[in-house]
């Protein structure tokens, strides 16, 4: 569940709004999002207003995803998976690592495993190379794990300690971070669903917008791997925003909503003559067996079971949906909750339980969420009444 959104939250009914729309083909902001963040419109939480709530699985790893080849027999194996929160956000960069990995030199078709947006993304990018691709999967969208993510632009939950990680891991994320964003960018047919949104990151203490930090090597750590893809950020002191005595960094971020682009790649995937065929895969000796001979492992936590991945481990993630809003055009993130504004409804989110297998709804979660969330769209007020003394 690509869930740490940068978010943005409400504010004031009745705000001004601008007058000219974008075509449906423009990445611009939503055509009714106020100029002044003192105008943002509340969101109306209520438990009468919820429509669904649904229950995801993220693929995690402590060390970060893995991008690595080997070789079974006379297969070429590469694996790209355990993106824990941030699968949507980094797919694009993480695939083209895993392509240049395993693509040059290879002659013949070639097969992925797994259907989520990690492997609609990898086959999509072979297809462009010129390959002849065929998906093995054990679902297909709407049923994979990356049909329930948030879908917000902001890699979370894919490392540990950053002090442990690897150089090799921090070079490839880096490189994905980088290239997913631009390539989200270049997506903006409506059918995709990806859009810009502003962002609303609040907290209880000033957050100063910093430089990029760099290592002691002089090249960019995780830690700031986005710092430099969030445009125009802007801190914003308590009466310049409606959102009482906190604080807030303000910056405009990329939506992609899942429903609409899993979609869209699939049917790109088929009109470029892609081939798939429905069943699971349960062990090394069946990838083997495969007609292609360079097979890419897209298959985020079943690669636990089919490859004795110890490391893998669900990071449980639980999202509500509220009525849809079309007046609320912005994220917003305050410690443990966050909300952003979709075209299926008003989601709300915050849950991150690693080691937890249940799919199952829990209640309880429900009503803590709906709370937070409503305490604070409730208590937003003109930042007039919001300024400090």
């Amino acid at each position: 569940m690509a869930a740490t959104s940068i978010a943005a939250v409400a504010g004031i009914s009745g705000c001004m709004r601008r007058t000219i729309a974008p075509t449906l083909a423009s990445p611009l902001l939503a055509a009714n999002l106020p100029e002044d963040p003192c105008q943002l419109p509340p969101v109306h939480v209520s438990r009468d207003r919820i429509i669904r709530t649904v229950v995801g699985l993220r693929p995690y790893r402590p060390s970060g995803f893995r991008v690595e080849r080997e070789q079974l027999g006379d297969t070429a194996l590469v694996h790209n998976y355990g993106h824990g929160g941030g699968g949507i956000s980094l797919s694009w960069g993480s695939s083209k690592l895993a392509v240049d990995l395993g693509a040059p030199g290879h002659v013949g078709p070639v097969a992925v495993m797994g259907s989520g947006v990690i492997g609609l993304t990898t086959a999509r990018m072979l297809q462009d190379a010129g390959f002849d691709v065929t998906i093995y999967t054990k679902a297909l969208p709407p049923d994979t794990t990356s049909n329930i993510a948030g879908g917000q632009w902001g890699p979370s939950y894919v490392y540990d300690d950053p002090d442990k990680l690897t150089q090799r891991f921090t070079d490839q994320y880096v490189f994905a971070c980088k290239f997913a964003y631009e390539r989200f960018q270049i997506m903006t047919d409506s059918r995709y669903g990806v859009r810009w949104m502003r962002n609303y990151l609040l907290s209880d203490h000033p957050r100063i917008p910093k430089p990029s930090p760099l290592g002691p090597t002089g090249k960019p750590t995780v830690q700031g791997a986005t710092d430099a893809l969030m445009p125009e950020i802007k801190a914003l002191k308590p009466g310049e925003h409606p959102f009482g005595v906190k604080y807030c960094l303000l910056f405009d971020g990329m939506l992609i909503e899942p429903p609409m682009f899993l979609s869209a790649l699939l049917t790109d995937f088929r009109m470029a003559g892609g081939r798939l065929v429905v069943g699971e895969i349960k062990t090394p000796a069946e990838v083997q067996e495969l007609p292609q001979k360079l097979v890419f492992n897209c298959t985020g936590l079943g690669a636990k079971a089919l490859f004795n991945d110890a490391e893998l481990t669900p990071v449980r993630g639980q999202l509500t949906f509220l009525l849809p809003q079309p007046e609320i055009t912005y994220s917003m993130l305050y410690e443990d909750i966050y909300m952003f504004s979709r075209r299926d409804g008003i989601l709300l989110g915050g849950t991150h339980e690693e080691g937890n297998w249940s799919l199952e709804v829990d209640e309880p979660t429900v009503t803590d969420k709906l709370a937070k969330h409503a305490q604070l769209f409730d208590g937003m007020r003109p930042c007039s009444a919001n300024k400090q003394t």
